[in-house]
């Protein structure tokens, strides 16, 4: 079974079945932004956003009441009125230094509330054969080739994501050659700083990698205001923000994608993020998605086997506290033989923390002599935290080994008593064992400075409970 595309049946005519929806769209549509790329080497992108823009016209926020979202109410995100950024607020300058990775130092590029930053962003001595650009940016000789790519993943056609395709102006693009080794970690880097009233984002990524080709890629979303060179440019009021994210990547035959995600926002912000990746015969994808910030936070992961014989390996960690919601759902489609899939989704919850973890794999008939696994385990550090699981197995093959399961378990007693036993205190020693918990997936990330400071994130874990 594959992902299915929920097609647009409505016609052109403009519905507006949800007021706030077209609020939305309306602000972007009428802003003019000096970045939009030359209409003729782009026209085909105008037909996109038509359709896209259609969709979400047509559709309405989701409820509780529907199956995909009944444990993640968007109530709170409709009483917000945001607003799209401007190219005023964008031209702050930042002091970028303690963002930036040092594998990663010059192979960066940084987006603010959504608006790419040329002065803040580095990309230097990449081999031959690689573009890290802005669409605006990305040559000219080249643009063509960006239509069979861009905004064309398949997948479970959804609000969200029609809503960043009907309105993005430009892109992050990490386009690798064919047969093109990429040794240095590519960053892309998306603040949110706040303003004087609530902030709507949408980033939009691409990432093809040609045939026989491998890169390494970062993604990252952070909110930052204390980075402001000359904080009396604006007046810092409030900090709650929507990012609306969405990144497409393309494997092509024989190549790698190595992909860590780290989503950080602020504690008042909703974030929404999309990855739709696409492999096809050979490929290997590796997916590190680490949660911690966002009031409010859903993933949505879908992997699209097209061809046989992929590698997929997906490491989630969820690390989240206070009255958060941290949502992952994914959907691992692999309809080619000889694919295999291994994912490990872990959530470390605190407080009246809720976090949700829903993952599907299709295995369908054509798909025989698949191997699949699928584990998520949870940790709670309070009677208050809630998780909600549900692995998912679809399969008509009948010739696979799969599996899954979940786990829901809090810090053992007689663990804490004997670290306790060998001279360790009582919060020592719970640091440890989350250490230990959280680790398994954090030590997976290839890259050791990134490694060490999420490390660092759960070695200052506060071990406060509504119980205590």
């Amino acid at each position: 079974m594959s992902i299915q595309v929920s097609q647009n049946q409505a016609s052109n005519t403009l519905v507006n079945e949800d007021p706030y929806l077209s609020e939305l769209l309306n602000q972007f549509q009428g802003l003019i932004v000096e970045e939009v790329p030359q209409p003729e080497t782009f026209a085909w992108l105008q037909q996109v956003r038509d359709r896209a823009a259609n969709f979400v016209r047509n559709s309405t926020i989701p409820t509780t009441r529907e199956e995909e979202w009944r444990f993640t109410d968007l109530s709170s995100l409709r009483q917000v009125k945001f607003n799209v950024e401007t190219r005023e607020f964008w031209s702050i300058k930042f002091d970028i230094t303690r963002l930036t990775l040092p594998e990663a130092v010059d192979s960066r590029l940084v987006f603010v509330n959504g608006i790419f930053s040329p002065d803040l962003s580095s990309v230097a001595d990449l081999p031959e054969g690689i573009w890290v650009e802005d669409l605006a940016g990305f040559p000219l000789e080249y643009r063509s080739r960006l239509e069979n790519y861009l905004a064309k993943e398949q997948g479970t056609q959804e609000v969200f994501t029609a809503l960043n395709t009907a309105t993005f102006t430009n892109a992050s693009v990490v386009w690798v050659g064919k047969n093109v080794v990429v040794e240095t970690p590519i960053h892309l880097l998306f603040l949110s700083i706040p303003g004087n009233s609530p902030i709507l984002s949408q980033p939009r990524s691409l990432v093809v990698a040609e045939s026989g080709s491998s890169v390494t890629l970062i993604e990252d979303y952070l909110y930052q205001p204390t980075d402001i060179e000359d904080p009396d440019q604006i007046e810092l009021g409030e900090v709650v923000h929507f990012t609306n994210a969405v990144t497409e990547i393309w494997i092509e035959e024989n190549a790698q994608v190595n992909h860590t995600r780290i989503q950080g926002d602020s504690a008042e912000a909703f974030h929404i993020g999309k990855t739709s990746v696409s492999q096809a015969r050979n490929s290997r994808y590796t997916s590190h998605a680490i949660n911690l910030g966002a009031k409010l936070s859903r993933h949505n992961l879908e992997i699209l086997q097209t061809g046989e014989q992929t590698e997929t390996t997906l490491n989630g960690l969820t690390m989240i506290s206070g009255k958060q919601l941290s949502d992952t759902h994914s959907a691992i489609a692999l309809n080619y033989p000889h694919g295999t899939s291994e994912q490990l989704h872990k959530c470390i919850v605190g407080d009246r923390a809720h976090a949700v973890f829903n993952g599907k794999v299709f295995v369908p008939k054509p798909a025989q002599l698949t191997n699949a696994t699928q584990l998520n385990r949870n940790l709670l550090l309070s009677s208050k935290a809630r998780v909600d699981t549900k692995p998912q197995l679809e399969i008509t093959a009948d010739n696979v080994k799969c599996a899954h399961g979940a786990t829901v378990s809090q810090l053992e007693d007689d663990e804490i008593f004997y670290l306790q036993s060998r001279g360790i205190d009582e919060n020592d020693a719970r640091k440890l064992l989350v250490n230990a918990f959280a680790a398994e997936v954090i030590n997976k990330i290839p890259i050791p400075s990134l490694r060490e400071i999420l490390l660092n994130i759960v070695n200052n874990l506060k071990f406060t409970s509504p119980d205590s």
